[in-house]
């Protein structure tokens, strides 16, 4: 049986509700991270800080924290955008999508399209001063960082492989979007219309999960087919790897 069959088989074998490892942070790029975290925090909330809120002045304001998701900045060049990439977009949930659109058009960013509507919700696209395409959405059910929005050449067997190593709930957003529910993140999957690029180096690099032993994650996402580019290893306080994900999405997953 091929991979993508027997993902797809196991997926469907299991439960609605599997076990959902944590997610952990978006990981993207600008040529000024202390910037970009400002910026971020300006139009979606959170406050800028350091590597784990760390109160070491050592460590530079990097990154901001909303709820329990990290949006972190390297501070390098952006590259290109994040479409073309197994990662299209990321998404935000605010109930003022008209006004956040129009300041972050004011702000540097660039407004992609006019505003609409979707099963009940306000929703616009916008693009980040660093490339990084952002969906603003009206969803009451799910503030702040709302979803990853994936493009692949096979959505079905992309969530399949998402879902068998990280777990969380298979399920439609909106009633019309296939995607995986982890609590805190939708993680959802769209057809490519051509050749995809890997995140790697572009303005959204990676995604990233989390396990309270990664050493013993490690050995049991290995037994599921991930492929590890980095093995785990300490890093400050805590341990990191990355795995290589569907669509050359990288993948770090931490244990924080």
């Amino acid at each position: 049986m091929k991979l993508r069959e027997l993902l797809l088989t196991t997926l469907f074998l299991l439960p609605a509700s599997l076990f959902a490892t944590p997610y952990d942070h978006l990981h993207l790029a600008a040529d000024n991270a202390l910037e970009a975290a400002n910026w971020y925090a300006k139009h979606f909330g959170g406050t800028p800080t350091r590597f784990r809120n760390s109160s070491d002045t050592s460590l530079p304001i990097d990154r901001i924290k909303l709820g329990d998701i990290y949006v972190i900045f390297y501070e390098r060049d952006p590259g290109a955008g994040s479409v073309g990439s197994g990662v299209d977009h990321i998404g935000f949930s605010m109930p003022n999508v008209e006004s956040v659109f129009n300041a972050i058009i004011a702000d540097g960013g660039k407004g992609l399209g006019e505003l609409r509507a979707f099963n009940g919700m306000t929703l616009g696209f916008v693009e980040d001063p660093w490339g990084t395409k952002i969906e603003l959405i009206d969803d009451s059910a799910m503030r702040g960082v709302h979803h990853i929005h994936l493009s692949s050449a096979d959505p079905a067997g992309t969530l399949a492989w998402y879902q068998n190593i990280f777990g969380g709930e298979a399920a439609q957003f909106g009633g019309a979007l296939p995607g995986i529910h982890y609590g805190n993140i939708w993680l959802l999957a769209a057809q490519a219309s051509g050749e995809i690029a890997p995140t790697i180096g572009r303005s959204m690099d990676h995604l990233g999960w989390n396990f309270p032993d990664l050493d013993a994650a490690a050995v049991e996402m290995k037994a599921k087919g991930a492929v590890f580019s980095m093995e785990p290893r300490d890093f400050r306080e805590i341990r990191i790897s990355f795995v290589e994900g569907p669509d050359g999405v990288r993948i770090e997953v931490v244990q924080p």
